[in-house]
């Protein structure tokens, strides 16, 4: 059976390589190299029109949204807060659109930081603009228990309380429609939140791909190869009752 496909969402940032000072779609090498190590195809999602978005998905076997910037807060219906970082309007539409038509379709999808944030905004919930204590300092990431909530789908994946690596200001608030919380961090900060089955969604807070814990993509990289032998058993049935 192929290697299923797993669409990542990109970064836009200007960004410097080799002689060059431009604009850029990109994403840490992290996100790839998880994907690879538990037997997926990783393939870079750059903003495109939202229309666009549900054939987009249709290609895929499995969704990332990767972290990021801050959700503009008028998706939330909030006034902005001045600690609240600048806005990406190209993002937001394209990754809302992105996260719509995989729930649309059934997609397995996994959320990373921002990812959490947006899926919770998708579904209905809003955000906590600041909070302090979940970063290591500028440009550095923090790093702090997770506790998993047992007999949830992360708890699956991670038993036990772990150290995964963080960098965020902002986190969830009141939860999206139907999210259940998954992990908490010893202060309360929802780390995980997940839809009940039989869908396959769930976000971490933190970043595992900056670890070598594979373990909460590999439960993506999984049930993208389940909904991928699915979808063909179900194309060789219509072709059977075709004949």
């Amino acid at each position: 059976m192929p290697k299923p496909l797993i669409g990542v969402t990109t970064y836009l940032e200007q960004a410097r390589w080799g002689v060059w000072d431009l604009p850029a779609e990109l994403l840490p090498t992290g996100y790839a190299r998880h994907i690879r190590a538990c037997g997926g195809l990783a393939v870079m999602l750059p903003p495109d029109e939202p229309g666009t978005a549900a054939e987009m998905v249709a290609r895929l076997d499995g969704l990332v949204i990767s972290g990021g910037a801050d959700v503009e807060p008028v998706r939330y219906g909030a006034a902005l807060d001045p600690r609240t970082g600048p806005p990406a309007p190209e993002r937001d539409s394209w990754e809302l659109a992105l996260i719509e038509a995989a729930l649309t379709a059934g997609t397995p999808l996994l959320g990373i930081c921002r990812g959490l944030q947006l899926l919770n905004v998708a579904l209905g919930g809003t955000l906590v603009q600041h909070m302090d204590g979940h970063t290591g300092g500028l440009g550095v990431m923090g790093s702090h228990p997770v506790v998993p909530v047992p007999g949830t789908r992360y708890a699956s994946l991670v038993p036990e309380t772990t150290s995964m690596p963080t960098y965020h200001h902002q986190c969830a608030d009141i939860l999206g429609k139907n999210l259940v919380v998954s992990a908490y961090a010893p202060d309360g900060t929802v780390e995980a939140a997940e839809l009940p089955s039989p869908a396959w969604v769930l976000a971490v807070q933190g970043h595992p791909e900056m670890s070598e814990d594979t373990r909460v993509v590999r439960g993506l990289v999984e049930a993208a190869r389940t909904c991928m032998g699915e979808r063909a058993q179900g194309a060789g049935q219509a072709e059977g009752a075709e004949r």
